[in-house]
């Protein structure tokens, strides 16, 4: 059973043994980690007043891309990033007439990394989240830590190791969800160390944070607990000149978005929260001194999940370093979606008398602070507008990018992860899976864009979650904000923030795209349809979502 230990009791006891005098495996091991919900510009190399020196120092010493894109929602984002498909392709987000989505089963040829790698000679772990159909040991890892109950950081009830499950964590057990995800990938990078020196590994270490309910450890809250009585106004302000100084983000910041509010309705929840919660970004300077205080409580837990995840990053990194295998380990770091505008209760309710972020509460950043967390872009997670499509990229791996420090301004996507580990590992994309033939997937290799300048060339990139619709092609733009809203044209060259709509300007440039984008859609729903089992009733839009 996995043994449940607080970060203090860790730290100093990192393994060195047979790893550090073995042959180090020629191939580069692999550790991908995934945050939940963090936003483009959360991270201190992106921009953030947030603490997170481990992050950074990836950074300083590896590539930053600026580009970055994700599908908008954690499931579909999970499916892309093992499969290297747009997650319609392989069911894993919504195609009309086939049951799809969240609750959508991959074609059998939609394998997952593991089973790429396996022929290569690599042994899989995964830490923390899952959220795609199947199991992971059943899916090519050979050990796994699944965290199911996306509701408590501080005392879960539904997880589980290799398949079994665990026993429900307990208040006094010290189980904080970050600390336990870095605990099982530093047990498992341990053993692999131990056991298997020889082969390279595969680490997927997905973690909840910051994902709602915002709940961290006192200690980590205190270190922000002033910070924020700023505002978001005036922080996004900030931020935007940090991000400029980084070159990072293009050249405009469009205001607030002031009637944007949480892409669900949860009038309940609502008056659970009390007064001082806000379903709608207004000026800092118009609320109150209790709204003020109790929004910038919020956003105080939020930047310490942040900055607890980067201290359990630095430990799982530091354990890696330890086995000798720093050098010759592939690393990225990204997020599933941006920020969230979501506001809701569920899980074990909310006290309102509890402190926030203690394990009686269930707060929301809601859609203020997430225009903090995205700056400097419009919208936020279920939207594909910039907010809700881009994230941070941190690629280090000191033996293949001989750049250190450098950003990368090339357009990518997490269908792009597969291909690239694929090439620097050797490899190549399945052909056939038990004698059918693989569809080839949509991804990019990003290995060319390693080098000094390099470049990665694309024809287009896709998007469609829940009747929101996007389309990159070079540096222009089409989106839609829901099934009904008319279409908007971008130049993202000038533009990144999505500012100055051309669609009236530019009527020709928009029907192409248009086009394009269909004809993407019938090609993606061909494949989902096809072998497909018949569709069923799927929640309605606003349910119980992770």
């Amino acid at each position: 059973m996995m043994q449940f230990r607080t970060a203090l009791l860790l730290a100093g006891v990192l393994f060195v043994g047979p790893a550090a005098n073995a042959a180090e495996p020629k191939r580069p091991n692999v550790l991908i980690i995934l945050a939940d919900d963090m936003g483009f510009s959360d991270a201190g190399c992106y921009g953030s007043e947030i603490a997170t020196p481990n992050l950074d120092a990836l950074a300083k010493n590896g590539l930053r891309f600026t580009q970055f894109y994700n599908t908008a929602r954690c499931w579909p984002s999970r499916a892309a990033i093992l499969t290297g498909y747009y997650a319609q392709q392989v069911r894993r987000d919504t195609v009309p007439g086939v049951k799809s989505g969240g609750q959508g089963v991959r074609p059998a040829w939609a394998r997952l990394l593991p089973d790429m790698l396996h022929p290569l000679g690599y042994r899989s772990y995964h830490s923390g989240k899952w959220h795609v159909d199947g199991k992971p040991t059943q899916c090519g890892f050979d050990h796994s830590y699944s965290l199911d109950d996306h509701d408590r950081h501080f005392a879960p009830r539904s997880h589980q190791e290799d398949g079994k499950p665990l026993p429900p964590a307990k208040l006094e057990d010290g189980y904080y969800s970050s600390t336990a995800i870095a605990d099982h990938a530093i047990k498992c990078l341990k053993e692999h160390a131990e056991k298997h020196a020889d082969k390279p590994f595969l680490e997927y270490m997905a973690f909840t944070a910051p994902h709602f309910p915002v709940h961290a450890p006192a200690e980590d809250v205190a270190r922000y607990r002033k910070k924020y009585l700023e505002g978001w106004d005036a922080l996004r302000d900030e931020r935007w000149k940090r991000l400029q100084e980084l070159k990072i983000g293009g050249n405009t910041l469009p205001p607030i978005e002031r009637d944007v509010g949480p892409p669900y309705a949860f009038p309940d929840a609502i008056k659970k929260l009390g007064p001082s919660e806000l379903t709608r970004p207004l000026a800092w300077n118009d609320l109150t001194a209790e709204q003020r205080e109790f929004q910038a409580n919020k956003m105080a837990v939020h930047a310490a999940m942040v900055d607890r995840m980067d201290r359990e990053i630095g430990r799982v990194i530091a354990q890696v370093k330890a086995m000798g295998s720093l050098e010759n380990t592939l690393i990225f770091f990204m997020s599933d979606n941006g920020a969230t505008a979501e506001i809701m209760v569920r899980g074990d309710g909310h006290d309102p008398k509890a402190e926030p972020g203690s394990a009686g509460t269930f707060l929301s950043i809601g859609p203020g602070w997430a225009s903090l967390c995205n700056t400097p872009f419009r919208r936020h997670k279920t939207w594909v507008h910039e907010g809700g499509i881009s994230t941070s990229l941190i690629v280090h791996w000191p033996k293949g990018i001989a750049a250190r420090g450098e950003l990368r301004h090339t357009p990518g996507h997490l269908i792009d992860l597969v291909p690239t580990i694929l090439e620097a590992a050797g490899g190549k994309p399945l052909e056939k899976w038990e004698g059918q033939p693989v569809p080839p997937a949509p991804g990019k290799s990003l290995i060319s864009a390693f080098a000094k300048d390099g470049t990665v060339t694309r024809d287009s990139l896709w998007w469609m979650h829940e009747g929101n619709r996007a389309l990159r092609v070079g540096n222009w733009k089409i989106v839609a904000a829901g099934k009904e809203s008319p279409w908007e044209l971008y130049d993202l060259s000038a533009d990144r923030s999505e500012t100055k709509d051309l669609a009236k300007e530019k009527p020709e440039k928009l029907r192409e795209l248009v086009a394009d984008w269909t004809k993407q859609f019938e090609e993606y729903s061909a494949l989902a349809k096809k072998d497909a089992p018949p569709e069923v009733k799927t929640k309605p839009k606003g349910a119980k979502e992770n």
